[in-house]
């Protein structure tokens, strides 16, 4: 299975789904299921039991997961980047815009 082209920290846009066009930032990345989780998109309400004196019952909103498929980092220009590859003589490897060649 090959890695995926969003990190921990990116900033995406959502490309399909009932959050089209939200932008946020990746707060997980889960390579396994080829899954992200964005800041502020798929926002579901679960309600909650006490489990300890400390712990609140309640109606709490948590982000779930998303498909990387329907994410796209954000390029320079504002818009959805498509994703390459490059790498430097030294062997490094680095991610780029395939649009404009910039770095991301």
């Amino acid at each position: 299975m090959a890695g995926l082209k969003v990190k921990k920290g990116d900033t995406v846009i959502v490309l399909a789904g009932k959050d089209k066009g939200k932008t946020g930032i990746v707060l997980t990345a889960m390579p396994t299921k080829s899954q992200v989780i964005v800041e502020g998109v798929n926002v579901v309400k679960r309600h909650t039991k006490q489990k300890s004196q400390t712990a609140q019952a309640g109606i709490f909103e948590k982000e779930m997961p998303v498909h990387v498929s329907n994410v796209a980092p954000v390029g320079s220009s504002g818009k959805a980047a498509k994703v390459g590859f490059k790498v430097a003589a030294d062997g490094t490897k680095t991610r780029i815009d395939k649009r404009t060649g910039a770095s991301l």
